[in-house]
């Protein structure tokens, strides 16, 4: 397996309307990842648990119609799949959570298996499987597995998934991830509340062991910190990161743009591999934005390599 990807299903829609008609993404970061990684032309697996529910069957069927094998295949008829409401104001896009028991609780410890870990090049995961205690140990399993056997290992950190009232839980959550992390995802203003006050990046980093900082910038795309320097995707246009979706097609094609240039553990990163990855990604976001960041929107491999051409050209 080239990825593996663990976490709960988030779904968006415009409260009051159809949510078969307005859903944006077919789930939280994780299943996002999936998809695009395999759009790209890679396998790619996701544990999860999905409810019987009309957004589980789209949720299940948009995973298998884009060839993501899905590791807990049984639906679970006595559980929903946790909601995200999206009001539009002004042209801008804000979020409202409801939460109903969800699928995720059903994801465990034991849905998680180590040779399945160990024969992987990428294990991802994202904060939004941190809501429910099982789901937090399974990827808490997955990422330590990973780590051991010295798979990859990435993470999304997402405090609007984590739909708690206190924020430092949700610090602590997740940095009880952390020593098993590679390479973390963010956003400046995630950055800003798991980071510290000050936003010190590189003691941070040193703190936890983490080899890579991905931070998306919204409408000015992305950057990167990795062994002290700083690194900017180049050559592209902004509005790069800055919908629903989209943030995930860009982590989604970085990654794929890792596994092409035959990356195996963080250690053989290099300036010019983490360029690449980061132009691929941020034409991939770009693609997304285009069509507000709709889940049909997540870009394949040719689309993306014609978009760089666009680019550069």
């Amino acid at each position: 397996m080239d990825i593996y990807c663990i976490g709960e299903m988030v779904i968006d829609f415009i409260p009051g309307q159809e949510p078969q008609t307005y859903i944006y993404s077919a789930g939280g970061a994780p299943a996002n990842v999936a998809i695009e990684v395999a759009r790209n032309g890679y396998q790619a697996a996701m544990c999860c648990a999905v409810g019987d529910d009309a957004f589980g069957e789209f949720i299940h069927k948009t995973l298998l119609d884009n060839g993501v094998k899905i590791i807990k295949p049984d639906r679970i008829d006595h559980a929903t799949t946790t909601m995200a409401f999206v009001t539009l104001q002004d042209g801008e896009r804000s979020f409202t959570f409801a939460r109903k028991p969800g699928a995720d609780r059903y994801i465990d410890e034991a849905d998680v298996q180590e040779d399945e870990i160990a024969s992987s090049r990428i294990v991802h995961a994202g904060s939004c499987s941190l809501t429910v205690s099982p789901a937090a140990e399974a990827t808490t399993k997955a990422l330590r597995l990973a780590y051991g056997h010295r798979v990859l290992t990435s993470f999304d950190v997402n405090y609007r998934d984590v739909m708690w009232d206190n924020p430092a839980a949700c610090a602590a959550a997740v940095e009880g991830l952390l020593p098993y992390v590679d390479v973390v995802k963010l956003s400046e203003e995630e950055a800003a509340m798991f980071v510290s006050e000050e936003k010190d990046l590189a003691s941070w980093m040193e703190r936890y062991g983490i080899q890579l900082v991905v931070e998306t910038l919204g409408a000015a795309g992305a950057r990167a910190f990795w062994q002290g320097q700083v690194f900017e995707a180049p050559g592209h246009p902004a509005k790069a990161v800055d919908t629903t979706a989209a943030g995930d097609a860009f982590w989604g094609a970085f990654l794929a743009s890792l596994l092409d240039q035959g990356l195996k553990t963080v250690e053989d990163l290099s300036p010019d591999m983490l360029k690449q990855a980061l132009t691929y990604g941020n034409a991939s976001g770009w693609l997304c934005v285009q069509t507000k960041g709709a889940i049909s929107a997540l870009p394949n491999r040719s689309q993306i390599l014609a978009a760089l051409e666009n680019f550069h050209g």
